[in-house]
């Protein structure tokens, strides 16, 4: 298969005189050990001529390698191989030409290796798969050949028995196993040897995604000077103060003295999410970016929201004729359920957006997520205690400073209007 260009993993014959190394094919028995090609330093290349510019320099140092490391020519060669520094940058990384000889290294720089031409492109690769053998008790990476791929392994296993074959990707080798038995057929073939179950894995991967043809374009590239960040940065808590302070005024123009409590309740939970971003910095460096600043906007609103049900329902229960004291804890019993149903889904969006999404959108998910669950624990823990407790309040209980007048008025016509069909049936 040929040599990898642009990360596509490939196999190669070795070519004639190669020796063979401890490797497997399918089935495998431990194969004699390989020579290992001495590494050298190679010649000290020539510095480039004054003026010449990076590209060109490195055009060169390709074109002087593929010279050098793919020439047909056996002296050639033999030079290549004993100047090969597997310690070195290798410039003809994806740049080798596949229908050419080739020299080059393992991927651990341990051994030297002379290829033949490519033989099997690696987009005929299927599948690669690793998993255990029990009844060899060895781990093994399965390789599936697509159908027009199958055929040329089928002819290479069967004219190199006994022999390695190269899997290479990006011009060095990341597998060259000894072929067992040959010819194989169906498409289907197995490497094994000294593997564990993480190194069987990491094998199976590389042959099986490098593979693929992958190309990636900038689709947005945006730079934005230090002084520019903080100045949104400041933008963006601004925005968040000013929408406390409208919810805040917004409560205590529909709930009087109540609001006062619904804004204690999120200055609570104000200083319990700014905590607990300083804590996350401290833990694992979290920053608090422009998309977590609109999570929490968000969060202000979402925990106004619990504030908002909460109240509505106790005026539910004053309209059906029960007293402040009486309505708080039932309208409680009917709030926590529709704020918990209603939290539980705002959570649960905030979790799949945090994992599917990437970037900026993970910051916005993250701070959304804990603004969630801060609300619920200060709508329990401060919230509803505080409500309990003024409940009890002789002075809290009257319409001009919880601002349910109305309410009461609208209970005490129903009761009246009731009563009234009564006193005439009589």
């Amino acid at each position: 298969v040929p040599p990898a260009q642009g990360g596509t993993p490939t196999t190669s014959a070795p070519a004639p005189g190669e020796t063979t190394a401890p490797a497997a094919g399918e089935p495998t028995t431990p194969a004699p050990q390989s020579r290992v090609f001495p590494a050298q330093a190679p010649p000290t290349p020539t510095p480039a001529p004054g003026g010449t510019s990076t590209q060109q320099q490195q055009a060169k140092e390709i074109a002087d390698a593929k010279a050098l490391r793919q020439s047909t020519d056996q002296s050639v060669q033999q030079v290549a191989v004993a100047s090969m520094d597997c310690t070195k940058p290798d410039p003809l990384a994806g740049n080798d030409d596949p229908a050419l000889p080739l020299v080059t290294c393992s991927q651990d720089g341990t051994e030297v290796f002379l290829l033949g031409p490519s033989r099997i492109d690696g987009q005929e690769i299927a599948d690669a798969t690793s998993g255990l053998n029990s009844q060899q008790a060895r781990h093994e990476v399965n390789l599936e050949f697509k159908s027009s791929g199958a055929d040329a392994w089928s002819a290479l296993t069967g004219e190199y028995v006994y022999k390695r074959v190269a899997f290479v990707l990006d011009s060095k080798v990341v597998s060259a196993p000894q072929v067992q038995q040959g010819p194989q057929l169906g498409g289907r073939t197995s490497i094994s040897g000294s593997f564990t179950a993480d190194s069987a894995a990491e094998l199976a991967n590389t042959l099986k995604y490098g593979s693929l043809p992958l190309s990636f374009q900038t689709s947005e590239a945006e730079t934005v000077s230090a002084t520019l960040g903080l100045s949104s940065l400041k933008a963006g808590l601004l925005a968040g103060a000013i929408g406390l302070i409208a919810v805040l005024l917004y409560c205590l123009f529909v709930y009087r003295m109540l609001g006062l409590l619904a804004g204690f309740s999120l200055i609570a939970a104000g200083v319990a999410v700014y905590g607990i971003i300083v804590l996350l910095g401290r833990w694992i460096g979290f920053t608090l970016d422009l998309a977590g600043i609109a999570g929490l906007i968000i969060g202000i609103g979402l925990t106004a929201d619990s504030f908002v049900v909460f109240f509505e329902r106790i005026k539910d229960e004053m309209r059906e004729g029960r007293s402040f004291r009486s309505a708080v804890p039932r309208g409680w019993a009917r709030a926590q359920r529709t704020n918990l149903s209603g939290k539980t889904v705002s959570l649960i969006a905030s979790v799949v957006l945090y994992l599917l999404a990437a970037g900026q959108v993970k910051g916005f998910a993250f701070t959304l997520g804990i603004t969630t669950v801060l609300d619920v624990i200060v709508l329990y823990l401060v919230t509803a205690p505080l409500m309990m407790i003024v409940s009890r309040s002789p002075f809290w209980a009257k319409p001009s400073v919880n601002g349910l007048g109305s309410v009461q008025q609208i209970a005490r016509e129903r009761a009246a209007g009731q009563a009234r069909p009564k006193e005439m049936s009589r």
